[in-house]
C-alpha cells in the first residue's frame, strides 16, 4: 500500500518536472497554444488533446483549453476534441487514485467527515458522478481523483462523465469560436449560442441551492 502510495507521488512530481522543464504551463495562454497547434499540422488535433489530458491531473484550469479549442479547430470539432482531451485527463486522474491511492485513502478516510460522502457516493454511483458534472460548484479536479477511491464502477464513470460534460464543454467552446469576430465587432450565432449556454450552466448552481434549501 505504502509502496504504490510512493510510486503515485513520485509520478506526479515527474509530470511537474516535465511541465516545468518544458514550460508546458506557459500553453495555458489561449495565443501561446493557439500558435503550438497552428504549426503542428497533421498532428495538431492530437497535440491538442494530450495538454488538454493533462490539465486535470495537474489542477490546471480547463477553460483556457476549451476556447481556445474554439478558435483553433471551430465549434464542431473544438467541441469533439475539448471533450475528448477533458474525459482522457479526468479517467487518467480516476485510474491514477483507483490503483495508487484508494488502499491508503480509505484508511484516511475512516470516521472523518468524507466518510459519509464516500457512503453516499458508492451507494448510489454514476448518478453522483452525473449530478457534478452538470452542476459546476464542485471542485472538478478534485473530485476526478475522489471518484477513483470509491466504489464507482470505471466504465460508468467514464460515461457519465463524456455525457455530461458536454454541455459545458459546448457553452465554452462555441463561446471561444467566436472571439476573433468579437475583436472584429461582429456578433455572430456561436457567439450568442455559446452566452446563452454559459448563462444557462452559471444559472445552475443558483437554482440548485434554491431547491436544495
Amino acid at each position: 500500500m505504502k509502496r504504490k502510495f510512493i510510486f503515485f507521488t513520485l509520478f506526479l512530481i515527474l509530470i511537474i518536472v516535465f511541465v516545468k522543464f518544458f514550460n508546458l504551463a506557459s500553453y495555458v495562454n489561449e495565443d501561446n497554444l493557439k500558435n503550438l497547434v497552428e504549426n503542428s499540422g497533421f498532428w495538431a488535433p492530437l497535440i491538442f488533446i494530450l495538454l488538454y489530458s493533462v490539465t486535470p491531473v495537474l489542477f490546471i484550469p480547463a477553460i483556457p483549453f476549451a476556447l481556445a479549442a474554439g478558435a483553433i479547430f471551430g465549434p464542431l470539432w473544438g467541441v469533439i476534441y475539448a471533450n475528448i482531451g477533458a474525459t482522457i485527463g479526468a479517467s487518467f486522474a480516476f485510474l491514477l487514485a483507483r490503483y495508487f491511492v484508494r488502499e491508503w485513502a480509505e484508511d484516511k478516510i475512516k470516521g472523518s467527515k468524507l466518510e459519509p460522502l464516500k457512503a453516499k457516493i458508492d451507494n448510489n454511483g454514476w448518478k453522483i458522478v452525473a449530478f457534478t458534472r452538470l452542476i459546476p460548484i464542485f471542485p472538478y479536479n478534485l473530485l476526478n481523483y475522489f471518484f477513483g477511491i470509491t466504489d464507482v464502477k470505471f466504465y460508468q464513470y467514464f460515461l457519465a462523465t463524456f455525457l455530461c460534460m458536454l454541455p459545458g464543454c459546448i457553452a465554452y467552446v462555441v463561446f471561444g469560436s467566436s472571439i476573433f469576430d468579437i475583436f472584429k465587432g461582429e456578433i455572430t450565432k456561436e457567439f450568442i449560442i455559446g452566452i446563452v449556454f454559459i448563462v444557462v450552466i452559471s444559472t445552475i448552481p443558483i437554482i440548485y441551492r434554491r431547491f436544495k434549501k
